[in-house]
């Protein structure tokens, strides 16, 4: 009997994860309505036996997981890249080793994918918990959402589902120079290839704490962060030019889209205003 390629891969690498974060996080996927995938957990830290032993007795319950652990510690970057060359699905779910994905979330990104062929990227809300309970809100639409990468990573890389051929056919991963913002490298490597979507509303319990990785290497960051936005502002001045608009922060809400073969932008009402291209303004309306 001929094996059947999963549809979706679930890439998490792992490095001296919390055992009931990383518990918790290997629950959260077994338990999702969409079933068909393999979920694949690449051990960075492999010296740790004890969640080497965690991972390995869900991986005897369940056969959709494949561990795997690097000889000596590798680093982030190299680790997602290597879960890639791992990956067999058509989709490629992104999911880091402490957080907790909504019981629904690969049904929908896979969903979503399916029905718009155009989109080579999808993700949501992150709800924060622990010691934060904000909800980090994203922009819907392609346009707005490249409009506000020329300001920061405004797609939620542990909530992300991206189609696989988008990145081999395009020769695009992750690159460690960018590292530990290497998800705000790849997007926006992947801005000229294809189209990104959010959903609006939370996909991802995002744990955050003093200790996480984002907060332990924050001046790093902000270095990668800087590097990325240069170049994306660089690349796309206009784009820049309209994120720092008072008028177009100012209202984010758009009243009307219009879209030839329902993918390329063609008009957008949006703060009483017209835009061609959904980002060009070309004259008011007057909305009662």
């Amino acid at each position: 009997m001929i094996k059947k390629t999963p549809k979706v891969s679930v890439l998490t690498p792992i490095y001296n994860t919390n055992p009931v974060h990383l518990k918790n996080m290997i629950e959260s996927i077994l338990k999702q309505t969409f079933t068909d995938f393999e979920f694949l957990i690449l051990n960075d830290s492999p010296d740790n036996k004890r969640i080497e032993k965690i991972v390995l007795k869900y991986a005897e319950r369940d056969n959709r997981i494949k561990y795997a652990k690097n000889k000596k510690n590798m680093g982030i970057t190299y680790s997602r890249n290597k879960l890639i060359k791992m990956s067999k699905g058509e989709y490629l779910a992104i999911f880091d080793h402490d957080d907790i994905s909504i019981q629904k979330r690969l049904e929908k990104e896979v969903n979503y994918l399916d029905n718009h062929p155009y989109v080579g990227v999808v993700s949501g809300w992150l709800q924060y918990f622990e010691e934060s309970n904000k909800l980090h809100k994203t922009p819907e639409q392609d346009t707005d959402i490249k409009i506000w990468l020329t300001e920061d990573c405004y797609i939620a890389h542990t909530a992300a589902m991206i189609r696989k051929s988008v990145l081999t056919e395009n020769n695009i991963e992750y690159e460690e120079y960018y590292s530990p913002a290497e998800d705000y490298r790849l997007w926006a490597r992947l801005m000229d290839v294809t189209h990104f979507y959010n959903f609006q509303e939370a996909l991802v319990n995002y744990r955050w704490f003093a200790s996480n990785t984002t907060n332990k290497q924050a001046q790093k960051m902000a270095f990668a962060h800087d590097c990325v936005q240069l170049e994306i502002c660089d690349k796309h001045p206009f784009m820049r030019k309209l994120c720092k608009s008072a008028e177009y922060r100012g209202n984010s809400t758009t009243r009307f889209r219009l879209r030839l073969f329902n993918f390329i932008p063609l008009l957008k009402v949006k703060n009483n205003k017209v835009y061609l291209f959904e980002c060009l303004p070309i004259f008011k309306i007057k909305i009662f």
